[in-house]
C-alpha cells in the first residue's frame, strides 16, 4: 500500500487530476446505466402493483428467494446483446448504425453539469443551464436519422411525428427554464440549488409552480412516454422510428436513451424546483443532521418524480396526436410566457423571496 501511494505521489498533479476526473466520469456513467436497468424493473413492479398483478418475480440473483425478479434487467440485457442485429438491405448502413449513438451520447453527456451534492459535480460550469438545453436538444437528430436511414415509411413517419412532438415541447421547456434563470439569477446549476436554501418555502416550486408542472409534463413528452407515446403507437405505426432496429442497436436507440432521459428529467426537476440536494428540514430543524444537505435528499426527490412517470403510464390513455400538439403549442407555450411576465413583476417589485 505504501509503495502504491509512493508511485501515486510521483505522478504529476495535473495527471492525477485527469485520472480522478476520468474515474468520476466512469462512476457516474456506470451509475446511470445501472439506474436505467433497475428502472425497467421498477416500472414493471410499480405498474403491476397499480394494476393489481404480478411484476417480474422469477429471475433471482444466486437463487435467493428474497431477491425475486431482481436479476430481470440483467436477463433483458443479455437477451438484447445476443439477438442478431439486422440492417435492412436498402438502408444507409453507416447512418443506421450511427443514429443510436447520436441519441445515446447527449443522454449521458448532460450528466456532466448535474450537481449531485454540495461537494460533487463533474463540471461546475457557469453556463450549465445552456449546456443542458443544448445537449437535450441534440437527441432529436438521432431519432430523425434512425427513421430516415432505415428506408422504411413506417420508421420515417414515426421519426417525423416524434421530432415534431419534441420540438413543440422543447420550446415550452426552454421558457420554463427562463423562469428558473430569473428566479435564481444564475446559469450555474449549483448556484440555482443554493439560491433555494432556507427551507421548503424557499424552493422554486412555490413561486414557479406552473412552470414546474409544464417542465415536468414537457419532459414526459420529450421522452416519448405515455400518455405522449404516439410516436411509438404499436397499433398505429408499428413501433415508430425504431421499428427496423433489433438487439443491441434497439437497446442503444430506444431503451437506454429513453430511461436515461427519464432519470435526467426527474433529476433536473428536483434541481430546478425542489432544492436539489437541500434538506426539507433546513428551516424546521436547523443545526441537526436532518437539516444537512446531502445526495440522499436529491435521490428521494428523483424517486418521487420517477414514480410520477410510472404512475402516469399506468393511469392515462394515449392521447391523439392533434391533442398532444395543441397542448404543446396552444397551452404550454402561452402559459409559460404569461408566468414569465408574472415572475418578472415579482422580481421587479421585490415580492416573495426577492424582497429586499
Amino acid at each position: 500500500m505504501n509503495e502504491a501511494l509512493g508511485y501515486w505521489d510521483a505522478v504529476p498533479a495535473n495527471l492525477q487530476d485527469l485520472v480522478i476526473l476520468v474515474l468520476q466520469i466512469l462512476g457516474v456513467t456506470v451509475a446511470v446505466i445501472l439506474s436505467v436497468a433497475f428502472m425497467t424493473l421498477a416500472e414493471r413492479k410499480v405498474i403491476g402493483w397499480i394494476q393489481v398483478r404480478h411484476g417480474p418475480n422469477q429471475i433471482r440473483i444466486f437463487g435467493l428467494p428474497f431477491l425475486k425478479g431482481v436479476a430481470q434487467p440483467f436477463a433483458d440485457v443479455i437477451k438484447l446483446l445476443l439477438k442478431e442485429i439486422v440492417v435492412p438491405a436498402n438502408a444507409d448502413r453507416f447512418l443506421f448504425l450511427v443514429a443510436p449513438l447520436i441519441a445515446l451520447v447527449p443522454a449521458l453527456a448532460t450528466w456532466a453539469v448535474v450537481p449531485f451534492s454540495p461537494d460533487f459535480v463533474l463540471a461546475d460550469i457557469d453556463a450549465g443551464l445552456l449546456y443542458v438545453l443544448a445537449l437535450t436538444s441534440l437527441g432529436v437528430y438521432g431519432i430523425i436519422l434512425a427513421g430516415w436511414a432505415a428506408n422504411s415509411k413506417y420508421a420515417l413517419l414515426g421519426a417525423m411525428r416524434s421530432a415534431a412532438q419534441i420540438v413543440a415541447y422543447e420550446i415550452a421547456m426552454g421558457f420554463a427554464l427562463v423562469g428558473v434563470l430569473m428566479a435564481a439569477g444564475s446559469l450555474n446549476l449549483t448556484e440555482i440549488v443554493k439560491s433555494q436554501s432556507g427551507g421548503v418555502l424557499e424552493w422554486h416550486w412555490l413561486w414557479l409552480f406552473p412552470l414546474m408542472v409544464i417542465y415536468f409534463i414537457s419532459g414526459i413528452a420529450e421522452t416519448n412516454r405515455a400518455p405522449f407515446d404516439v410516436a411509438e403507437g404499436e397499433s398505429e405505426i408499428v413501433a415508430g422510428f425504431h421499428v427496423e432496429y433489433s438487439g443491441a442497436t434497439f437497446a442503444t436507440l430506444f431503451a437506454l436513451p429513453e430511461y436515461a432521459n427519464m432519470i435526467l428529467v426527474a433529476t433536473l426537476s428536483a434541481v430546478f424546483f425542489l432544492g436539489g440536494w437541500l434538506s426539507p428540514f433546513e428551516g424546521i430543524a436547523p443545526g441537526t443532521l436532518l437539516a444537512e444537505p446531502s445526495f440522499v435528499w436529491l435521490f428521494l426527490k428523483i424517486v418521487f418524480f420517477l414514480f410520477l412517470f410510472l404512475w402516469f403510464r399506468a393511469t392515462f390513455p394515449r392521447y391523439r396526436y392533434d391533442q398532444i400538439m395543441r397542448l404543446g403549442w396552444k397551452v404550454f407555450i402561452p402559459l409559460t410566457l404569461v408566468w414569465i411576465f408574472v415572475l418578472a413583476a415579482f422580481v421587479h417589485f421585490e415580492i416573495g423571496p426577492w424582497a429586499a
